[in-house]
């Protein structure tokens, strides 16, 4: 996070945004096995406010909006896409 907000700051006289997403569980090939347990299902019910993993292409808005023409004033963000879980 210190890096992303350093090299906005570094690089924003230049015309240069320097963002980061960082996503919470998300179910990919390799994590769906797990993310699908009872084990991670119970964790994910009193850990992450919206109780359960991401899905497929909810990263996807976020991204966009960071790389898009809307988003050239925003610089040194840290996006949380977690379903809240870095809120508790």
């Amino acid at each position: 996070m210190n890096f992303t907000r350093a090299v906005a700051a570094e690089l924003a006289t230049d015309g240069i945004t320097c963002n980061a997403i960082c996503p919470g569980y998300f179910e990919t090939e390799l994590t769906k096995e797990v993310l699908d347990s009872p084990k991670f299902q119970k964790f994910a019910k009193s850990h992450v406010p919206m109780q359960r993993y991401g899905k497929p292409g909810e990263l996807d808005a976020a991204a966009i909006f960071l790389a898009s023409d809307e988003a050239r004033y925003v610089t040194g963000v840290i996006l949380p896409v977690d379903g809240g879980y870095t809120c508790i």
